[in-house]
C-alpha cells in the first residue's frame, strides 16, 4: 500500500487484541520517527515513555475513563513535555548541536543567547503550552509512522493529567503527561468503528490555495 493508501486504513482503534504483541522492531521503527521529527528550535522539549507493565497499565486505566486499549494494547507510549524551559536545558541543547557538527558559529551563538533571554523569564504556564504543542508535532509523526507499519494507534487525552503524573513521577523530572498513544493491533470482530466509512471534510472544503 501506498501511504495515502495506509493513512485510509488506519483509525482511531477503539477495540485491540491483547494477544497481540507489536513486535519491536516496529515499536522502534514508530519511536525513532517521533525522535527524528521537528520541534521548534531543535529543542525536542519533550519525552516518550513506554509502559508494557500490566499492573501499572491497569492503575492508568483507573484515572483514563476506563479506556480498553490502555490495558489490551501492546505498548503504551505517554508524551511528556517539558514544564518549563530552563537554561540548563537550552543550554543542553546547543551543547549537544555544537558537539554533534563539531563546530560554533555567530549565528547559533546569537540564537541561543535570545532564546536564554526570552524562554526561562516567560510564566511556565506559557512554556509548557509551547512545549505541548511540540510533543503533538510528535504525535502526528507517531500516527503516520504506525499506519506505515500497519499497526494501530489510538491518540488519547481523556484521562487526569495530574493524576497520570503522580503514577509516573513526572513532576520529580520537570515533566508534564499531555497525551497518550496506545499501540497495538484492532480487534476484528468486537471494534464497531472497523468498518464504517472514514469521514473528512471534502478537499475543496479544507485546502485554499492562493496563487
Amino acid at each position: 500500500m501506498s501511504l495515502l493508501d495506509k493513512l485510509k486504513w488506519r483509525y482511531a482503534t477503539k477495540k485491540m487484541d491483547p494477544s497481540k504483541e507489536v513486535p519491536a522492531e516496529k515499536v522502534e521503527q514508530i519511536l525513532e520517527a517521533i525522535r527524528l521529527t521537528a520541534s521548534s528550535s531543535g529543542l525536542q522539549p519533550y519525552e516518550l515513555i513506554v509502559i508494557t507493565n500490566k499492573d501499572l497499565r491497569e492503575k492508568i486505566k483507573a484515572i483514563a475513563n476506563n479506556q480498553s486499549q490502555i490495558t489490551d494494547c501492546s505498548h503504551l507510549v505517554v508524551f511528556a513535555a517539558w514544564d518549563h524551559y530552563t537554561e540548563q536545558r537550552i543550554n543542553d541543547a546547543f551543547d549537544m548541536t555544537e558537539q554533534v557538527r563539531n563546530f560554533k558559529n555567530d549565528a547559533g551563538i546569537a540564537y541561543r543567547q535570545m532564546l536564554l533571554k526570552n524562554y526561562p523569564a516567560r510564566d511556565p504556564e506559557v512554556n509548557f503550552t509551547h512545549t505541548a504543542k511540540q510533543a503533538y508535532i510528535g504525535l502526528g509523526t507517531a500516527l503516520i509512522a504506525a499506519a506505515e507499519a500497519e499497526v494501530d494507534a489510538t491518540p488519547m487525552e481523556g484521562f487526569d493529567p495530574k493524576a497520570l503524573d503522580e503514577i509516573l513521577g513526572l513532576k520529580e523530572k520537570g515533566l508534564r503527561s499531555v497525551v497518550m498513544l496506545p499501540l497495538g493491533y484492532r480487534k476484528s470482530d468486537e471494534d464497531w468503528l472497523l468498518n464504517l466509512k472514514k469521514v473528512r471534510r471534502p478537499a475543496e472544503q479544507f485546502v485554499s490555495w492562493i496563487k
